[in-house]
């Protein structure tokens, strides 16, 4: 994101924390944990990430799951060694210092710790966090028996997301919500599995009940007025100017070094001075717009007047976030606009933010992946792909195509896998649970360029060579 004025500092990095066991691997959101074992071997959550979230959850009688959803949904519990988000948010509970939100300072407040503590210190964050929690739930005024129900943390939740618009907060609560009614399974610091197993909560949603997206096209609920798919949730008019000075040629594919409903808001703040004209979703694929094409959001400086600006939810150094879902709907829409606008269908069009002359952002960064995403905006097959219904027992993965390679790991089976060369796109089904796990299988400190497969050591035949 970028805009015409001075942006925000934004140096955003971050490792990739996962460990090395494919069975872990595959635990994603929304995956119990019997899927599969910790690979430490440890009870899970027992390491000092799950120890942290279940002594703040204690201290501060906070839900010990809801304070794992909203890291979570924030951050994939990743606290990017204490660099911040766009919207000046920090660590795995995501606390915030900015003109409209300062979590982070009362965070502080409440624990007595250092902000510079809170800012990279893992579990000082997480206590932070829950303090903030705590607090806003003290403000809405629950006593201990609302503390008990965990439905009755919803207005809490969306107020902790530092929304500017119900809307806006209702979104983060309920992505909150869905996480805890599916479960989580994430990889922490370390390559620690920390999980929550599946709630079911009603939310009490109380004054966020009829919020809702409004706009141009009507009341909550309402569709975007250029691409039918994406819902309308307007963008703040101090973020973006009315109407272009160059007609539309080329889309700039970003990423938003935070979460979805949190760029949503941060789009929404007239403080931000900054926007796209549309924002996806890493888990679904949704799409919210919030500038109209016609007009000039600001999130590519030189670009910003020839051309539509795409952000998605993530953060460049973690390929958790590009998910298959998103890739296919993030390329459904450029797909549109370059059938709508007469834009080639190329990498000299469609581009990457730091491609834009006079950018210093890095962003999609090195784990998007361009030769599968300009397939889905083409159109093309999407490279040679080879289908089997089922495997059995003992498939290896291993990291080259030789019987006497290295493994990496092994699936017990029988498990229906569609192999690619492409580290992403396909989704993996294993032991009745579906994800794009190849996404998160490790290299010993790398991520596989290629993948290859046998069965009992004898290659399957047919698996495509990269």
């Amino acid at each position: 994101m970028n805009s015409p004025r001075p942006a925000l500092p934004r140096t955003r990095r971050l490792t990739a924390l996962i460990g090395t066991a494919v069975a872990a691997s595959l635990l994603l959101a929304g995956q119990p944990a019997s899927a599969a074992p910790d690979p430490s071997g440890a009870a899970t959550g027992s390491g000092p990430v799950g120890a942290a979230f279940a002594s703040a959850a204690a201290e501060y009688d906070v839900p010990r799951d809801l304070l794992v959803a909203v890291g979570y949904g924030e951050t994939h519990l990743d606290g990017h060694r204490g660099e911040p988000s766009h919207a000046n948010g920090y660590g795995v509970m995501h606390l915030v210092s900015n003109p409209s939100n300062r979590t982070l300072e009362r965070a502080a407040r409440i624990t007595g710790e250092e902000v510079a503590d809170l800012r990279r210190d893992t579990a000082v964050n997480i206590r932070g966090g829950a303090a903030v929690l705590r607090a806003l739930a003290d403000d809405l005024g629950l006593d201990a028996a609302d503390r008990d129900r965990l439905g009755a943390w919803y207005p809490v939740t969306a107020r902790y997301g530092g929304s500017g618009s119900d809307a806006a907060a209702r979104l983060y609560a309920d992505t909150v919500y869905e996480l805890l009614a599916d479960g989580i399974s994430a990889h922490a610091g370390g390559g620690e599995l920390v999980h929550a197993a599946p709630r079911k909560a009603t939310p009490e949603r109380g004054e966020y009940a009829g919020a809702g997206v409004t706009g141009e096209t009507g009341p909550a609920g309402a569709q975007s007025p250029d691409y039918g798919p994406a819902q309308w949730v307007p963008a703040s008019t101090a973020n973006y100017a009315t109407g272009r000075s160059q007609s539309i040629s080329a889309v700039v594919v970003h990423v938003t070094q935070g979460s979805y409903a949190g760029t949503i808001s941060w789009f929404q703040n007239p403080a931000s001075q900054v926007s796209a004209h549309y924002v996806v979703r890493s888990s679904d694929g949704q799409v919210t717009q919030m500038v109209r094409d016609r007009d000039t959001a600001w999130h590519a400086r030189s670009g910003n007047a020839y051309s539509v600006g795409i952000e998605h939810e993530g953060w460049v150094n973690d390929p958790s976030w590009f998910t298959d879902a998103m890739y296919r709907s993030s390329a459904a829409l450029t797909r549109h606009l370059a059938d709508t606008y007469g834009i080639p269908k190329d990498r000299a069009h469609i581009v990457g933010h730091h491609e834009v002359p006079g950018n210093d952002h890095t962003d999609p960064g090195p784990n998007w992946n361009w030769t599968y995403y300009m397939q889905l905006v083409r159109g093309d097959s999407g490279g040679a792909t080879t289908s089997f219904p089922t495997w059995g027992t003992d498939v290896n993965i291993r990291k080259s195509p030789s019987t006497g390679a290295a493994r990496v790991a092994t699936l017990a089976g029988p498990t229906t896998v569609r192999v690619r060369c492409q580290v992403r796109g396909e989704k993996v089904t294993y032991q009745g649970y579906t994800n794009d796990a190849w996404a998160y299988l490790p290299d010993y400190g790398g991520y596989l360029s290629n993948i290859f497969v046998d069965v009992a050591d004898s290659w399957l035949p047919g698996v495509p060579t990269c």
